[in-house]
């Protein structure tokens, strides 16, 4: 109760006395232990969280609970040999109470700790661990509680496995906890406190938001308004130094950054002192124009990309179906299929804004993390086969004279949209620059850039009804048009087997399976309608109504996908993404290491549906004169597998300004920041740049 007593003389200075006699005598705090799996191995550590669940309106304290209150504090009574780390405390918030400021949590927190087992513990007993846990919990006024509590743990030979839900909970507490910043700090005190991170990535990120947490009360005064700015080179927060700060000694304390969409990275930072820059204006280096010119050329580069291959089928189908069309024909097609493109492209961007303006860390390519969505765009790309195949007709089309017969403004509409959502996981110069700045910006600002994307994606086709000399290039129609047709069912179907491999790194076996289920129904649903538009009205209806039944069965399996587990360390259970030179997982905290012990660092922003990601693995990282590169310069390979949705990646993209893969950052040995190499690799960027030994 002693170490109270500051806190509660504080709060009663500035309470109402009836106020606090109107506090009910209830519990304030729930508390309970969390063991992250039913057991431990005998001499193994196991990860346990104390969770608080908080009354609405109170609050606890983190480590430096800010002017006033205390930590909670665990007394363990351990059975001989066993062992208890020290809290692993997740970052707080500010909590304005009167005239104070404190540090803390509310809602439900989750202190993290671990628990060691001794090596001759015997296998098969259960052990009781119990611990005295003491808080704080305030809101106009403070209250001390406790609880005494009882953590049973069973001993196994082997380690316990969490389950999933589980394992999803630990790794959301772990994404609180702060990580070594990967960039130099320092400081330089004057009338303020400027806090400077060394961080050219974040001057160009621009983060909304930056708040400094001391790890004592001393340095800073923290009611103080923190004040981000941004330099050439960095990132500077300015602060107020309180009396009691001491000039010259370090600065440690922890650094949450928000990016635009509400996304959080905390640091630990232990600054030294030195000269700090002043900072830059606040305005971007990109300015609107440019990144409306940036999208427009990058919409039309993304015609060029691999990741486009597969929906390049339908395109080549309908530059052949303008062919014997008279120019406003071919004029209405082509605005049609640029509708299509911009509005999908419209409509990408403002559910990407609106997700991370709700706090979803997504980036472009989003809807592809997402197991569903890949089953469904594999069932459209074996549904598109299976028309190309003539196994069904939506407008049944005779041969003959009607081979010059247009494929109709909802045609090229729908064809346009579906180019947009299979190329859409895909960047590629310029397009990756705008998109970033994009997602920096206001909505209307955002939805203006993706416009224009769409603009530069449909412009070739544009052109083609605007354009008299092109469409006079155009093949005269004839017979081959049926042939070209059903050859093209073919990439349709390589495509949709693309994304059933997919599918099967982001869930499992059980995955794959409901999918081809989905599959075989859909066709079989196709099929049947295809069979019964030649029978009477009667039976149509009923073919109709029977097919449409069918067909929304095969949709019901894929409400059942899910992501597979995740590791501890919030990595997917299984490599999604080969790789023939030896690699490890991408975490800030390892990139840290890494950096601090000098190393060069390759670090590769991928994913298992990003086509221009896969063909540079194939193509250039998997060539031997690559190998041999980064084996004799002792390059160290980080994958930053995206396949799935991985918060520390979506950061690492923000921070160097992108918003989607690929991303290829190398790290020369003590360089203060990364090179960023081409999205299209070459064999000799990646040689060069790592055999010149500085990055440039």
């Amino acid at each position: 109760m002693i170490r109270f007593v500051p806190a509660l003389v504080i709060a009663a200075a500035f309470t109402l006395l009836p106020a606090a006699a109107q506090i009910d005598e209830a519990p304030k705090v729930h508390v309970r232990f969390i063991p992250e799996a039913d057991s431990v191995a005998a001499g193994g550590t196991i990860a346990v969280a104390l969770e608080e669940n908080i009354r609405p309106g109170w609050h606890t304290y983190w480590s430096n609970p800010g002017d006033a209150g205390a930590p909670t504090e665990i007394q363990w009574t351990l059975p001989a040999g066993w062992s208890a780390s020290s809290i692993e405390w997740p970052y707080p918030k500010k909590l304005p109470v009167g005239p104070l400021m404190d540090y803390g949590y509310e809602g439900n927190t989750w202190l993290l700790l671990k628990i060691t087992a001794p090596k001759v513990a015997a296998i098969g007993s259960t052990a009781q661990l119990k611990a005295a846990v003491s808080w704080l919990v305030c809101r106009e006024v403070c209250i001390p509680e406790d609880a005494s509590l009882t953590l049973p743990l069973r001993v196994t030979a082997h380690p316990g496995l969490p389950d999933g839900n589980t394992a999803r909970q630990f790794q959301m507490a772990r994404a609180r906890i702060p990580v070594a910043s990967p960039w130099p700090v320092r400081y330089a005190l004057n009338d303020t406190l400027d806090l400077f991170v060394a961080a050219p990535e974040l001057s160009h990120a621009r983060p909304v938001s930056a708040v400094f947490f001391p790890m004592s009360g001393r340095e800073i005064k923290s009611t103080a308004p923190q004040t981000l700015g941004f330099t050439s080179d960095g990132l500077l927060l300015t602060l107020t130094p309180s009396r009691k700060f001491n000039p010259g000694s370090p600065l440690a304390g922890v650094l949450v950054l928000t990016s635009a969409d509400g996304s959080t990275q905390a640091l630990n930072v232990d600054a030294g002192a030195g000269f700090v820059p002043r900072p830059a204006l606040f305005a971007s280096d990109m300015t609107f124009v440019l990144a409306l010119l940036f999208a427009l050329l990058g919409g039309v580069i993304l015609n060029l990309m691999p990741c486009v291959l597969p929906i390049l089928a339908m395109k080549a189908l309908a530059v052949a179906s303008h062919a014997g069309a008279g120019r406003k024909a071919i004029r209405s097609e082509g605005l049609a299929y640029g509708a299509g493109a911009i509005l999908s492209f419209v409509a990408l961007g403002l559910v990407l804004v609106a997700l991370r303006a709700g706090g979803a860390a997504v980036g472009w390519g989003f809807q592809l993390q997402e197991p569903a969505v890949v089953g469904c765009f594999a069932l459209l790309m074996v549904a598109v086969g299976l028309n190309f195949s003539g196994v069904y007709e939506i407008a049944p089309i005779p041969a003959g004279d009607a081979l010059t017969r247009r494929s109709g403004v909802a045609g090229n509409f729908f064809t346009g949209a579906l180019a947009v959502a299979v190329a859409a996981p895909c960047t590629v110069p310029f397009m990756a620059t705008a998109v970033g700045y994009a997602l920096t910006q206001s909505a209307l600002i955002a939805i203006s850039v993706f416009a224009i994307l769409g603009v530069g994606f449909a412009a070739p086709f544009l052109l083609l009804g605007f354009w008299p000399v092109l469409q006079r290039l155009l093949p005269r129609p004839g017979a081959w048009m049926i042939t070209l047709r059903q050859i093209l069912a073919f990439p349709m179907y390589a495509a949709a087997a693309w994304l059933v491999w997919v599918l099967g790194l982001q869930t499992d076996a059980n995955g794959v399976g409901l999918v081809l289920v989905a599959m075989v129904t859909m066709a079989f649903a196709l099929w049947l309608w295809g069979k019964t538009r030649l029978l009477s009205p009667r039976g149509r209806t009923f073919g109709t109504a029977l097919a449409l039944a069918v067909f929304l069965a095969s949709l019901a399996p894929l409400a059942a996908l899910r992501h597979g587990g995740v590791s501890q360390s919030g990595q997917p259970v299984r490599t999604a993404l080969s790789t023939t030179i030896p690699s490890e997982p991408f975490t800030q905290a390892r990139l840290g290491e890494l950096r601090r012990a000098h190393r060069a660092i390759f670090v590769n922003a991928t994913a298992a549906w990003c086509i221009t990601c896969l063909v540079n693995d194939e193509r250039v990282l998997s060539d031997a004169e690559v190998k041999t590169a980064f084996a004799r310069q002792r390059v160290a390979y980080l994958l930053a597998d995206w396949t799935n949705r991985n918060s520390e990646i979506t950061a690492l993209l923000q921070a160097q300004g992108r918003s989607g893969v690929p991303l290829y950052l190398y790290y020369a040995p003590g360089a203060a920041d990364a090179k960023i190499l081409s999205q299209v690799l070459t064999v000799r960027e990646v040689t060069s740049t790592i055999e010149s030994g500085n990055g440039s």
